[in-house]
């Protein structure tokens, strides 16, 4: 199931993905009551598989034709985070071969994590503005894992059980301020740093997720463009690693890091940064395309 975060009266509305555009879950349960259905991603994330089924029980009950009150067309909707509200947003550095290469940094013995806020949230299509404070602003396609069940020491072998489901990030990256002490939380953390969507897919849809091909198009021009099984530590590692460490609750989201092709690894010569007017889209196999504008701060 590919669940949506949609903008509805100022408010954020829950969607679902179905063949002919997006249902609108709040507007169908106004013509189809059922008192059983959550209206909210968290909450679906929150009751887990039970709630997922009862979603999708409903969602094959609906008349749905291209009629339908409630089904709206992607083109028409404001789009919001995928994961509107999560208690901890974790990510992992240099998680990929080639992108150690390619910025000569030796590959890591255990995963570097550092961590984003919700600030850094927004959805597909939104508006970027490029902070004041940089003058290189990178983007970095990521696979984003959203925890469905609370883990604390959990094994490898048990750590996908604990996957609600996976989602589409850029991890936009101000490598100035990233790059000025040797904590990186300042370059990670400006606001809307984390675009993220445009769908959050089940974990039964996507399968093995150390198996994904993921791609970053700079104004149509592909500038990334790898598979996650180059990933230094697979999605079972990290969710382990990090549980060892900390509660994992539902909602959390854990970035696994980018590829080779960011704009960091090219020589200084060729290294030209996000500017506004740029379009930047992500896209992972199976999770969907992502695409954001950036604009000039006010």
């Amino acid at each position: 199931m590919k669940l949506v975060t949609f903008i509805k009266d100022e408010k954020q509305a829950l969607g679902v993905k179905v063949e002919k555009g997006i249902i609108d879950v709040e507007a169908a349960l106004n013509e189809n009551p059922n008192n059983q259905i959550q209206t909210n991603v968290m909450e679906i994330i929150a009751g887990g598989q039970e709630a997922i089924s009862k979603l999708e029980d409903y969602i094959s009950t609906l008349p749905v034709s291209n009629e339908a009150p409630f089904l709206k067309n992607e083109d028409d909707i404001q789009w919001g985070p995928c994961v509107t509200q999560p208690n901890k947003i974790i990510c992992v550095g240099l998680n990929y071969r080639k992108h150690a290469d390619e910025t000569n940094a030796p590959y890591p013995e255990v995963p570097i994590l550092f961590n984003k806020f919700n600030n850094t949230l927004t959805g597909h299509k939104r508006e970027i503005a490029v902070p004041k404070v940089t003058e290189q602003l990178d983007y970095e396609v990521e696979l984003g894992v959203v925890i469905g069940k609370k883990a604390k020491y959990v094994s490898k072998e048990a750590a996908l059980e604990h996957v609600f489901g996976y989602c589409t990030v850029n991890d936009l990256s101000a490598r100035d301020l990233q790059l000025r002490t040797p904590q990186w939380l300042l370059g990670k953390t400006c606001d809307d740093f984390s675009p993220m969507g445009p769908y959050l897919v089940t974990a039964d849809e996507v399968g093995n997720p150390n198996n994904l091909q993921l791609k970053t198009y700079v104004n149509g021009e592909v500038r990334q463009d790898s598979n996650t099984s180059d990933m230094i530590f697979y999605v079972d590692e990290i969710v382990s690693y990090i549980s060892q460490h900390m509660t994992l609750t539902p909602g959390d989201v854990i970035l696994t890091g980018t590829p080779e092709g960011v704009v960091l690894g090219y020589p200084v010569e060729k290294q030209v940064y996000i500017q506004p007017g740029d379009e930047i889209t992500v896209e992972i196999e199976k999770l969907g395309t992502l695409t954001n504008t950036f604009v000039e701060e006010k």
